[in-house]
């Protein structure tokens, strides 16, 4: 069931074309990626791990996706007892990231958590660097679009806690802006077991670009 070849490569359209894309999904990655016009978009993305860290063998002490976790938990124990009262939606993880496998992001709409405009420059600079990690694990020009989402949204941010904040306890997060979410949930396998998603709102698969595309060009 969880055989380390068992990854599926799809590909829509002809690669060169002015509209074409590329899928690939295996368990606990999914990648898919849209070509317009020259213009790359790569929503939605799924990274997993399981184990989130590895406890026994020879890479004892192993971390897959680490860094996602040690930023979020950074931001939120630099929150004030005011702060954390409005960060924290939930004393209980969920079981999973919410968004799912909806073709559209489900948690469009007025987001909850704590707004960024309410966070300290340090504060701020914690929340971006959460962002920039997730921007990050994808090539430059993606992850330079992604950055320019980041930049657009200001402090029209909100960033969420759900779970305990003790390393090794179950917990949920996201961070949530006009047009992209982040969502990232440690909870299965006694909280060993690591579920992230980026996704926009306006973009996933290719939708901006592609809606873009058809403006400009008529089609039969």
């Amino acid at each position: 069931r969880r055989n380390p070849g068992k990854y599926n490569f799809t590909v829509f359209g002809r690669p060169g074309e002015a509209r074409w894309g590329y899928r690939v999904e295996g368990h606990h990655v999914s990648l898919n990626v849209t070509v317009v016009d020259g213009r790359v978009t790569a929503s939605p993305n799924f990274f997993g791990a399981n184990p989130a860290e590895v406890r026994h063998g020879p890479h004892k002490g192993l971390r897959v996706l680490g860094r996602e976790e040690d930023l979020a938990r950074e931001l939120l124990l630099s929150l004030d007892a005011a702060q954390r009262r409005q960060a924290v939606v939930s004393e209980k993880a969920y079981p999973d990231i919410l968004t799912g496998n909806a073709r559209k992001a489900a948690l469009e709409g007025q987001p909850s958590g704590l707004a960024a405009a309410k966070f300290s420059p340090r504060q701020r600079e914690l929340l971006e660097a959460v962002v920039r990690e997730y921007a990050d694990n994808l090539p430059e020009a993606v992850a330079a679009a992604r950055l320019e989402l980041l930049r657009k949204a200001g402090t029209n941010l909100h960033f969420a806690w759900a779970g305990t904040a003790e390393r090794g306890g179950p917990h949920y997060y996201r961070v949530q802006s006009p047009d992209f979410l982040i969502e990232y949930d440690n909870t299965q396998n006694r909280a060993n077991h690591i579920h992230s998603v980026w996704r926009e709102f306006r973009g996933d698969f290719g939708l901006d670009v592609l809606k873009e595309h058809y403006a400009a060009f008529r089609h039969r």
